[in-house]
């Protein structure tokens, strides 16, 4: 069995779709799936069980001799919430527990991290072991992801192979639930819909124009093929960046978007709030040559080729993956 965590999630449940497609239906899906609107990123997959993320450890206890690899994907990741308690109780301990049975029951584990632990990109975004004690995230997000880096890191006993992810921008289907956490495509197809115009925030920094802030954006199907890639190639332990390892700016996303979806683009800028101005980040982007150096070779879509996609094949549909 194939065990995903937050597999009714965003990128969860594109992992679940693209190991149905490869003919992987043996998979047991962990989540809370309380969540109507979230729930339907899994109406169409094939699994074999659903298991609540409240008994997970449990059961994982009861059936480890079935269970061939974890995806631990499942976290609270809105970077606007500022209650401690709650990352360190989903994303550090939870994550701990997960970690602790796969050394246990020699499971291999990839689990996701996020680019939210480099901060402002003060120590450069690679991907070096060295570094992770020096990052400086910007939110408890981000430190409850790096603080479960450096555990990990310290720990004499891991899995026999495990990887941690480093997620930069992902945006692609199956975010419809993510409301304002949403990908800034998902943003800009409804705010274009509703008005024929889209809203950027202005820099406020001298180096860089408005809408010339830089992000490194990842398409979502990227993201499940780098996954499906490393549940096969089972060595080379450690923490992964991932993203596209090219930089781009919201102006040229948001231009994406209104051609894929054949209207004349209209781009307004307005002041970014000034509770975030100082914390926000002007450029992003993924030194990839650690991924790349393991025997990953696939292109990565370009930002107009994943805008086309989503919008077209996705968005305009209101269609899941």
């Amino acid at each position: 069995m194939i065990v995903i965590t937050g597999a009714a999630g965003f990128i969860g449940s594109a992992l679940a779709s693209h190991l149905n497609q490869q003919g992987y239906n043996n998979l047991v899906l962990v989540d809370d799936f309380s969540f109507a609107d979230k729930n339907k990123n899994i109406e169409d997959k094939k699994y074999h069980a659903l298991i609540e993320r409240s008994v997970f450890i449990e059961w994982i206890d009861e059936n480890e001799d079935i269970i061939d690899f974890i995806f631990h994907l499942g976290a609270r990741t809105d970077t606007a919430e500022f209650d401690k308690e709650i990352f360190d109780r989903l994303n550090l301990n939870y994550s701990k527990e997960v970690w602790r049975r796969c050394v246990k029951y020699s499971i291999p584990l990839v689990y996701a991290s996020s680019a939210a632990t480099y901060g402002l990109g003060e120590y450069g975004f690679k991907d070096d072991h060295d570094l992770i004690q020096e990052l400086k995230p910007l939110n408890p997000y981000g430190d409850s992801k790096n603080d479960f880096d450096k555990w990990a890191l310290s720990q004499d006993a891991k899995p026999y192979y495990w990887a941690g992810l480093k997620f930069f921008n992902v945006y692609g289907p199956n975010e419809y639930h993510k409301s304002r956490m949403a990908s800034v495509i998902m943003h800009a197809f409804r705010q274009i819909s509703a008005t024929d115009r889209m809203k950027l925030f202005r820099s406020h920094n001298p180096d860089f124009k408005d809408g010339e802030q830089l992000r490194d954006f990842i398409y979502i199907k990227d993201v499940v093929s780098v996954c499906y890639f490393l549940m096969h190639h089972r060595k080379d332990n450690g923490l992964f960046n991932l993203g596209t390892g090219k930089a781009d700016t919201f102006y040229n996303l948001t231009k994406a978007t209104f051609e894929a979806m054949g209207k004349t683009p209209v781009i307004e800028f307005i002041d970014t709030p000034a509770d975030i101005r100082d914390k926000y980040q002007y450029f992003t982007e993924a030194d990839i040559s650690k991924l790349r150096s393991i025997g990953y070779d696939k292109p990565f879509a370009t930002l107009e080729e994943g805008a086309t996609d989503y919008v077209k094949n996705y968005l305009m549909k209101n269609k899941y993956y």
